[in-house]
């Protein structure tokens, strides 16, 4: 699933007129590009969710496929946030192996192949990628890469669900893999954060991380790292 649907509030004015998931960096619209790495990692099924400016998306997906069988998510009505837009997509997702949820804004040269194995491996029940990085929110582990915790570094507001086990935040990277089983553990509510779903799950279920040491990862959410992704696209290329 390729997460799509956000308002892109702060790459304003580029997203007045234009989705988040079709601004260019480098060769690539964001939205190719989250594509081309789902499918260079073998995966063809995508789904991706729409809200903000959904037609033109829409419009985009009709004649450009890349080889792949793509599916939309229609959150025009109402936008339901990470957690409830993957729930939404439940219909989808649904079956016997876990699948990849990529953020749009995300470029990056990981291997999508090597997170997916580490979950498997490792029996998670959603794996989330992880970089040392700066920013205010950070996850929180244990030795073993479970996620114990959370924390907001500028407001000090912590959310723990192992307590006396974290040791080590990392930033969130923009990519899960994640148990279809999960379906049957997210809350009720239909607009919700993914994140405060793992929180949630944490405690009971393992939730583990994968620790990107990649070097080319880029947020191409902000526009002062919306050229760095370009340049980091550039870098990047592709099998058809």
């Amino acid at each position: 699933m390729i997460l799509a649907a956000g308002l892109g509030s702060r790459l304003k004015p580029l997203t007045d007129l234009t989705p988040k998931a079709l601004l260019k960096a480098g060769p690539y619209t964001l939205l190719e590009f989250a594509v081309r790495k789902l499918k260079a990692a073998g995966i063809c099924d995508i789904i991706v969710n729409v809200h903000h400016h959904a037609s033109q998306i829409e419009d985009y997906l009709s004649l450009r496929t890349f080889g792949c069988n793509i599916s939309v998510s229609d959150e025009r009505s109402q936008l339901l946030d990470t957690g409830g837009g993957i729930k939404k997509a439940s219909w989808f997702l649904q079956g016997s192996e876990p699948f990849i949820v990529y953020n749009a804004d995300i470029v990056c040269g990981a291997d999508l192949g090597d997170i997916l194995s580490s979950h498997l491996k490792n029996g998670n029940l959603a794996t989330l990628a992880v970089r040392r990085r700066e920013t205010s929110r950070y996850l929180l582990f244990d030795d073993g890469m479970r996620l114990c915790g959370w924390e907001n570094r500028n407001t000090g507001e912590q959310r723990i669900s192992i307590p006396g086990r974290a040791t080590t935040p990392l930033a969130f990277s923009g990519i899960h893999v994640i148990n279809p089983e999960i379906f049957t553990l997210l809350p009720p509510e239909e607009r919700f954060s993914i994140i405060h779903a793992y929180l949630a799950l944490a405690g009971e279920h393992r939730i583990g991380g994968y620790h990107d040491t990649h070097p080319q990862w880029a947020d191409a959410g902000k526009p002062e790292s919306l050229e760095e992704a370009g340049r980091i696209a550039s870098e990047i290329h592709f099998n058809d």
